[in-house]
């Protein structure tokens, strides 16, 4: 049994949980002070976690199971992605590897648990919410396939955590053109994936606009928390992939409590760093429509499939 790997792991979930309300807390803080208010502060989120576990929820008298069921699901996919993605370490499970497709697979079980949560309600806003939901998946899975598979082909294995320890080893592929188109297409499928702006604005409360919101609308107290947690969790621990493959430096290659001490400690700034670039960024972005996000996505597939022929191009 790979001790290390399970060690690694515990330590991303437990990070994890404890970073993601954070992350949010200072994207929503730095939001507020670039637009000139004072803000709710940094420890908000978990205060508001907080406030839900305490209350019992409200369902519809003629929902399902699905709607008890569908909180926990997303919660556990989000914890799932904190396991097996190549956050604090690059040491991977021997019997379940971090690849790329059971990455893809275990989004997806997130995503789905998420729009039959909306659709259970048999609210209008529900039902909205969920389909646009799906149609936004639709098109982001095959861009993260595709840019992931770009970076891939120099590492010449679709296991995460090799990815990220290929551009360890051999720093100069990270600023090729193939590694910067394949990037750029990532982010891109990871703002749409979690429902970031221009593609969804998860501050807004108009229900014509709405797709994250439009979907827990009719949730409340514990399963509340447990959406909320979960949406968290997958933001950051795809923005600690992100990070990993720009600058996969601090990531720990060889298990000791001081490499994992630093790699904590790394990933951690690492996070927060991007979570403050993307807010400020979110700041001078308006959301576009809904018939131009199909556009958006498939502009980012453009990139991802210029990567994917230029690494072969290139190779």
């Amino acid at each position: 049994m790979n001790w290390s790997a399970i060690v690694i792991a515990l330590v991303q979930v437990v990070l994890f949980v404890f970073l993601a309300p954070l992350l949010v807390g200072v994207m929503r803080q730095v939001r507020a002070r670039v637009s000139g208010r004072v803000g709710a502060g940094i420890w908000q989120p978990w205060r508001d976690v907080r406030k839900l576990l305490r209350k019992d929820p409200v369902r519809a008298q003629d929902s399902s199971w699905m709607l008890r069921a569908g909180p926990v699901a997303l919660l556990v996919s989000s914890l799932l992605l904190c396991v097996l993605l190549p956050l604090v370490g690059t040491v991977p499970f021997s019997r379940i590897p971090s690849d790329l497709f059971v990455i893809v697979s275990v989004m997806l079980i997130g995503v789905v648990a998420l729009a039959l949560v909306g659709l259970d309600g048999g609210t209008a806003f529900g039902g909205m919410g969920s389909s646009r939901h799906m149609t936004v998946a639709a098109l982001v899975e095959p861009t993260f396939l595709l840019s992931i598979y770009a970076l891939s082909i120099p590492a010449g294995t679709s296991t995460l955590s090799l990815i990220v320890q290929t551009r360890l080893d051999t720093p100069e592929i990270i600023i090729s053109p193939v590694s910067v188109l394949a990037i750029v297409a990532l982010a891109i499928a990871i703002m749409a994936e979690t429902n970031r702006l221009p593609v969804d604005n998860p501050g807004t409360h108009l229900e014509l606009t709405m797709l994250h919101e439009a979907m827990v609308i009719e949730s409340s107290g514990r399963d509340l928390a447990w959406l909320e947690l979960g949406s968290w969790l997958k933001l950051a621990a795809l923005l600690g992939l992100v990070a990993n493959l720009v600058i996969p430096w601090g990531v720990v290659t060889d298990f000791s409590v001081l490499a994992l001490l630093l790699g904590v400690i790394t990933i951690g700034v690492k996070v927060l760093l991007l979570g403050v670039l993307l807010a400020v960024g979110e700041v001078f972005l308006a959301k576009i429509r809904l018939f131009q996000v199909p556009e958006l996505l498939a502009g980012s597939f453009a990139l991802a499939f210029l990567a994917v022929t230029a690494s072969y191009l290139v190779a």
